[in-house]
Order: structure tokens, then C-alpha cells, then sequence
């Protein structure tokens, strides 16, 4: 496996399933101590870019569709808190030429489980904690820590692209069908508010991702004005067929984070930050973001604007990091983070956003980014800017149409130090996903 797919394995996003993480569900039982419900969601895109970045010529276009369908229960247990599980199947597909970063091929399909979990809150039996203050889990499930920029879920959705077909997980590399990691138990104390925190064992089953195992532990100070938290992470375990020079550092890697949220007592304003330190096998590696935003909520259309600045050092391994929050995090460009690169490493970002609701059910955004390579930029230098406008229309409970056009002017061309294909011109990407949840 080479460093570009270490690197560059870590970059699919989604918008659409973030914005449907909560998807419609149907009733199927409903009694004041138990509920089962049947929850799905469609989705399908319909994507074209008129440079690759993968050495070939031209352009690609392509499309890429998933279904998750399944369902979850909870039921009180007496004054022995509560039980609660859930079980989804997804599948899966990529058509037309595959993506512009020649990840997949087009010719993508399957059907896998993607959700198979229990858990039990402890409801008052522990009441010193509050109401649920003890929460544990296991089977395969999402972990997230934070804001997800160390550990978000287990991307990415490679496809026949890279490494003769082995990594292939059935196509969606954008739409980012899979998410869940395989193996997990975790405890959860505290609820979510004053002092909580969570400690969790996670095992990979996505090859891209050398199929890692980890421990993460968090601790975590909620008051209205914000969260401040401590995440550690210890790398326990990666399997050598898959992992890559770069990946196989996991392997006793050690990383801790400081972070932080919130409104900061400041009426309409948004706040954030982190700070990571890497230690593997003696090598320190940094990476770090700071970010604050204020929407105008007296405006028409209540506008919003933030800036971010983020750094990852030459050798930074991006771990588990995903589509988190919402465009921009932790995948910063569309284009660039998802086919050109940077992807999280050996890279400085400038980010600029803005976003406006017209309507209750429409949001219309424009996302500038500046990207500049800090290290080796003899062997790829990825100095970039990139411009996105889209528009997130939630037609109904049920659909939600979400347009992208995306601009992006890289420095250098293939065959100059840079990857774009057709030379440094700009390249005109566009996108159109379809959500569906029912």
C-alpha cells in the first residue's frame, strides 16, 4: 500500500447522511415501556469533474447510491434502567467512471450489516451520576469523540480503485455508506452535562484503515457556556497485510488532545478549538484548529459567518476523523478533501464560510478554502484555493435535495509537482445528492 493511500484513504464525506443521521422511522411498536421502530434511508448522487487526480487524463462523472434499512428497540427494565439495540443492513453502489480521485471504479456493488448493537442506560439506579449516567454498549456502532476531528466513525468507503480491488467496501466513496466500526464496548458516565466522560475498546474492519484496533478514553466538563474536554487515544493493534509503513506507527501510537465548544456566554456566537499531540514511535507529530463563528439573527435570512484556521504537521496520521459537523469538517473541500488532496496532513488550511436560510426549509452557503503544503513539497505540492456553493433544500421530512458546485485552483498540474490532470486550470466540479428518509 503506498503513503498516497495512507494519506488519501482517510478523505470520503458525506453531506447527506449528516443531515439525515435521523431518519424518519416507523412505529411498529409503541406502548409506554417498549418501542420498535423500522428507520431507513436513500440516497443517491450524481456527481461530474472535469479534471481527475488519480495520473489519469480527463475527467470523470459517476454516480453512487445507498439504502440503509433496519431497526431499533428500546424497553424499561423496572428500576434496572433501560435496554436498547439496533440492527441495519446497507447496500450499495457506484456507477460511470468512477471518482475523480480514482478511489472507485464504477463498477462497485453489495450488501452488508452495517448497525448490530446492544446497550443498557442506567436510568436511577445510579443517581449520584443523574439519570443515566451510566451507559454501556457493545457490538458494531458509531464512536465519535469530541467534534469527530480524531475520531469520527470508520471511513472511509473505498472502492476497486487502489491496491488491485482488496480494499473495496461496495462503492458510495462520497455518500459514505459505512460508518460503523466492527467490534466496540463502551461506557459512557456522567449524562452530558457538568463532569461526564466515556472510555471505549473500537476494532476496524475497513482495510483502508489497516483494520485497527483502539482505546480511547475522554473526559469531558459541560456547562451552558460550553464543553471543555480531554480526549486519549492508545493504538493497540493494526494488521500488517493492510497497513502501509505510514499506518503501521498505529501500533502503540499514544495521542492526546485538549478541545473545546460553545458559545463562550456570547449571545449568537460559536466557538471551537483543539489541539493534538501524536506520538508514534518517537516521532511527535501536531495537529491543531481554531474556529469562531457569529450568526446575525436580527439580519434577513439570519447569516452566518465563520473562519477557521487548522494545521496538520508533515507526518500527522488523521486516525478516524469524518464528515462531522457539517461541510468543512473534518473534510475541507470537496474537491481537495475528497479526490485532490491535502488529505489531514503536512498542511495548513484557511477557511472562510458563509450561510444564510432564505427560508425555514433552505440554506444557502459558499465555503472558501486556502490550502498550503508545510513539508516535501518537492515530491506533491497541493497549494490550493477552492470555492463551494450549495444549497440544502428539505423539500419535506422526507427528502432533502442538496446541490454542490465546486472551483478548484491548484498551483501546480500533473506532471509540475501537483496531481490535477489537463494541467493547473480550474477545475469546475459538481454535485447533486438526493435524501430520502423513511
Amino acid at each position: 500500500m503506498s503513503s498516497r493511500l495512507a494519506l488519501c484513504g482517510i478523505a470520503a464525506s458525506i453531506a447527506v447522511s449528516a443531515v439525515c443521521q435521523n431518519a424518519q422511522a416507523i412505529a411498529l411498536i409503541d406502548t409506554p415501556d417498549t418501542h420498535v421502530s423500522f428507520e431507513g434511508l436513500a440516497a443517491y448522487g450524481l456527481f461530474n469533474s472535469r479534471k481527475n487526480y488519480d495520473g489519469t487524463e480527463g475527467g470523470s462523472h459517476w454516480q453512487e447510491a445507498f439504502i440503509k434499512y433496519g431497526v431499533k428497540a428500546d424497553t424499561l427494565l423496572g428500576d434496572a434502567g433501560s435496554a436498547y439495540s439496533g440492527f441495519a443492513m446497507v447496500s450499495s453502489g457506484t456507477w460511470g467512471d468512477g471518482d475523480a480521485g480514482g478511489f472507485t471504479d464504477g463498477s462497485e456493488r453489495t450488501t452488508k450489516i452495517e448497525d448490530a448493537y446492544l446497550g443498557w442506560r442506567s436510568g436511577d439506579v445510579f443517581q449520584t451520576l443523574g439519570k443515566d449516567g451510566v451507559d454501556l454498549s457493545f457490538g458494531r456502532q458509531i464512536f465519535k469523540a469530541g467534534r469527530g476531528f480524531l475520531i469520527n466513525d470508520d471511513g472511509p468507503n473505498l472502492g476497486k480503485g487502489l491496491a488491485d480491488g482488496s480494499l473495496n467496501r461496495g462503492g458510495a466513496y462520497y455518500l459514505g455508506a459505512r460508518h460503523a466500526f466492527d467490534r466496540t464496548a463502551v461506557v459512557r458516565l456522567g449524562g452530558d452535562q457538568g463532569l461526564h466522560g466515556s472510555a471505549a475498546w473500537l476494532k476496524s474492519d475497513n482495510r483502508a484503515q489497516a483494520e485497527t484496533e483502539l482505546a480511547v478514553g475522554t473526559l469531558e466538563y459541560t456547562q451552558p457556556a460550553g464543553t471543555l474536554g480531554l480526549t486519549y487515544i492508545h493504538g493497540m493493534d493494526v494488521v500488517d497485510q493492510w497497513a502501509s509503513e505510514f499506518q503501521q506507527r498505529r501500533d502503540g501510537m499514544d495521542i492526546y488532545s485538549i478541545r473545546g465548544e460553545g458559545d463562550a456566554g456570547v449571545e449568537n456566537a460559536s466557538f471551537a478549538f483543539e489541539y493534538a499531540v501524536e506520538d508514534a514511535q518517537g516521532d511527535k507529530e501536531t495537529a491543531w484548529y481554531a474556529e469562531a463563528g457569529y450568526r446575525f439573527a436580527d439580519v434577513v435570512w439570519s447569516p452566518s459567518v465563520t473562519a477557521r484556521y487548522t494545521r496538520y504537521s508533515q507526518n500527522w496520521d488523521p486516525l478516524f476523523t469524518g464528515y462531522s459537523t457539517g461541510y468543512g469538517t473534518w473534510f475541507q473541500g470537496e474537491v481537495a478533501a475528497n479526490y485532490a488532496g491535502p488529505f489531514n496532513s503536512n498542511t495548513e488550511i484557511k477557511h472562510l464560510a458563509l450561510k444564510a436560510n432564505p427560508l425555514e426549509t433552505l440554506t444557502l452557503g459558499v465555503l472558501y478554502f486556502d490550502f498550503k503544503t508545510l513539508g516535501a513539497r518537492n515530491e506533491l505540492n497541493l497549494d490550493a484555493q477552492e470555492l463551494d456553493l450549495y444549497a440544502e433544500w428539505v423539500v419535506s421530512p422526507n427528502l432533502i435535495i442538496t446541490p454542490l458546485v465546486g472551483l478548484y485552483q491548484p498551483d501546480r498540474a500533473l506532471g509540475t509537482g501537483g496531481n490535477q490532470s489537463n494541467g493547473n486550470g480550474t477545475n469546475v466540479y459538481s454535485q447533486l445528492t438526493v435524501a430520502v428518509p423513511f
